[in-house]
């Protein structure tokens, strides 16, 4: 029940902040209040002083970014950035083979 009530709290975070309102204490436990659930005060002023200094606009955007690249579309780019460097390795090998026995 605990771990509702904190995403609850950042629900209730977010929607102020959408609706240009401090993040407050206050504030918080009256947007979880009229949501019907119980304001665990601790949790919140712990919010609160989680997000002094961020810049929420800048942190959602971020995640945006984060989840909106699909995990096999980056899967590839991994894949050919590992082979190029054994291909690289290979060719250094050949290379200095070859100078070992030209």
């Amino acid at each position: 029940m605990e771990e509702k009530n904190k995403m609850e709290n950042i629900y209730a975070a977010l929607l102020l902040h959408k609706a240009g309102k401090e993040i407050n204490v206050e504030n918080l436990k009256s947007v979880v209040a009229a949501a019907g659930v119980d304001a665990d005060e601790g949790q919140i002023k712990s919010l609160v002083a989680s997000l002094k200094g961020v810049d929420i606009d800048a942190e959602l955007a971020s995640a945006s970014l984060v989840s909106s690249t699909p995990a096999s579309a980056s899967a590839p780019a991994e894949k050919k950035e590992e082979a190029k460097p054994k291909e690289e390795k290979k060719e250094a090998a050949a290379e200095g083979l070859s100078a070992l026995f030209g």
